[in-house]
């Protein structure tokens, strides 16, 4: 009977751990990691014309990817790469389809209930996308216009906060890309896109010119921290990733990585390069 109970316990202690605690003895047993990103999302994260995903946080993903490598003594891990939607990035982080997503999620505490986040690893804000002759020039201009945004979104929800704010009645308009807002965009069926600003000025760089000219408004409506989203409860697999970017901004290789996907829209701005700055944690 005291075997009976003490391997009843155990099996009991094994139902009772979080679902993503095994994360890295997975990883370890199968020599391999499962990345997660979303297409469409360049400079942070698309599918280039091979079909191999890119952008920066893919790299920041791969640099985790090598370090945890390194933390388990083995040479490399083959990496799995999962294409995800905004809408299903979540529920595969939560469902262990993915190990770790890189891409734009902005980590919240309503999303914490869920899933966990890594150190911060971009600063953006909420901002919108007009045509180039629009004479919207702030949220104010918006006034009986229709805007677009992503269903489910941190951008949606601050935008409709935004607006009741300043007591403008605007219609927004559900999608469920970048790309078909900005295709209604160019049709003139909405008048302004909401998204975050370095992800539209991505969706414009990478090939928006078929459907028109546009510009974006200098003002911003929220701010959007970006962390990797990882299994809730996983705490070692957390801090695992966690070295790994705290040694990337403390070794200054958050630089290049930053100059390779984001230099050709200027410098870090102070608040991202004090972001850096704080998180360059010691081991």
């Amino acid at each position: 009977m005291k075997r009976l109970s003490a391997v009843t316990l155990c099996l009991l202690a094994v139902l009772a751990a979080p679902a993503g605690a095994q994360t890295l003895d997975k990883v370890r047993k199968q020599g391999a990691i499962t990345l997660g990103y979303i297409d469409g999302a360049a400079p942070f994260s698309y599918a280039d014309g091979n079909g191999e995903p890119q952008g920066y946080s893919v790299e920041l993903c791969r640099a985790v990817a090598d370090g945890i490598a390194a933390q388990l003594k083995r040479e490399r891990l083959k990496v799995r790469w999962v294409k995800l939607t905004i809408q299903n990035r979540i529920d595969a982080v939560r469902k262990g389809q993915v190990d770790l997503e890189c891409s734009t999620t902005t980590w919240t505490l309503s999303r914490q209930q869920l899933v966990d986040f890594s150190l911060v690893t971009f600063v953006d804000g909420g901002s919108l996308l007009v045509g180039a002759q629009s004479d919207v020039g702030q949220i104010k201009d918006l006034e009986g216009k229709r805007i677009a945004a992503i269903t489910g979104t941190t951008t949606d929800k601050a935008l409709r906060e935004a607006l009741a704010k300043r007591m403008v009645k605007a219609q927004v308009v559900s999608i469920k890309t970048r790309e078909e807002g900005l295709a209604l965009l160019g049709q003139g069926q909405i008048e302004a896109l909401a998204s975050d600003r370095t992800a539209l000025i991505g969706l414009v760089v990478m090939g928006a010119g078929a459907h028109g000219s546009f510009k974006l408004l200098d003002q911003d409506f929220s701010i959007e921290q970006y962390a990797l989203m990882l299994p809730r409860g996983d705490h070692e697999f957390r801090l695992a990733v966690n070295r790994v970017l705290a040694r990337v901004y403390r070794s200054g290789e958050i630089e290049k990585i930053y100059g390779r996907w984001l230099g050709p829209l200027g410098p870090p701005s102070l608040l991202l390069s004090a972001t850096y700055f704080i998180q360059s944690l010691a081991e």
